[in-house]
């Protein structure tokens, strides 16, 4: 669990889990061999395995404490929920729960859950199996949410040919909460809870918004899943094979890097291996990760 400072805001990572991923050459449809192991020397071991070809991947929420508000932002994959083909998200029993009461919130106290897109590992924990029932995990939360995002993935649900971890992600951890009527959609840029502002960040998914944070001076931004590997900093134009639009998401995640490097925002993505956030440095028409927190930690808190 890691404490960061932005201005007034608080912000603590919850972990789901974390270990190897999927392996580098079929994670990335633009993958180069010789452009990867141009970069193996600072991503093994904490981003790669070199022995395994795999990429290491962290599960996590971030937990977003404003003085007001109490926000959690994406919701990992969820317990006890069937993903079919994906033995990853299948039938999890974590204690994603308990790490959220060991870092002093209980999930009564959650008043926004922002959903920066709906795929199975950001949707999970929106709720959680009661007598047979799929409820709210948040009962007194908002569930914040792209319209377009929603539209796509409800439509898709309702067709015989989509995968079944999609239908099942849909079924499970989103429609319970449009059913609630717990479910807040958004479009455009959309300001909220007197710091953040949401913002379409399209391509990963049609829908997909970041999280720009902003409090006394300083910022980070929550990438979503813009990037998933820290190797698609330098090589921006990766995308990965979940992209659905690859060209729209190669240039939101240029987008996003180059606001991160101008602002001196700290980049928060959902998946990066400790130290799991990093600032980002422009250099030409490419991008450098910074991790040096120690001397960064005047643009922090």
């Amino acid at each position: 669990m890691q404490d960061r400072q932005i201005g007034d805001v608080r912000v603590t990572r919850i972990e789901e889990q974390m270990g190897p991923g999927f392996p580098a050459r079929d994670f990335f449809p633009e993958f180069e061999a010789d452009a990867f192991a141009a970069q193996q020397h600072w991503l093994a071991p904490s981003y790669y395995q070199p022995e395994s070809g795999r990429l290491v991947t962290s599960i996590h929420s971030w937990l977003v404490r404003t003085g007001t508000y109490t926000i959690l932002i994406d919701a990992c994959s969820g317990n006890h929920k069937p993903r079919p083909g994906m033995p990853r998200f299948d039938m999890l029993n974590t204690a994603y729960l308990d790490r959220l009461r060991e870092a002093g919130v209980q999930p009564e106290e959650i008043d926004f859950v922002m959903c920066t897109h709906l795929h199975v590992d950001h949707v999970g924990w929106n709720t959680r199996q009661e007598s047979g029932k799929w409820v709210p995990t948040f009962p007194n939360a908002k569930y914040v949410m792209s319209r377009t995002d929603h539209d796509h993935w409800a439509a898709l649900a309702k067709k015989p040919d989509t995968e079944t971890y999609q239908i099942n992600t849909y079924n499970d951890s989103v429609l319970p909460i449009v059913e609630a009527k717990k479910a807040e959609f958004v479009s455009g840029e959309h300001g909220m809870c007197g710091c953040c502002i949401l913002k379409p960040a399209p391509g990963h998914t049609p829908g997909q918004i970041r999280i720009d944070l902003e409090s006394r001076g300083k910022c980070a931004i929550f990438a979503g899943d813009a990037l998933h590997n820290p190797v698609q900093v330098p090589l921006w134009k990766w995308n990965s094979r979940f992209c659905e639009d690859r060209d729209l998401a190669r240039q939101t995640r240029h987008t996003l890097l180059a606001d991160c490097a101008e602002q001196g925002g700290l980049l928060m993505p959902a998946h990066f291996a400790p130290p799991h956030a990093a600032y980002v440095k422009a250099t030409g028409d490419s991008f450098e990760l910074d991790w040096d927190y120690d001397n960064a930690r005047g643009r922090v808190g």
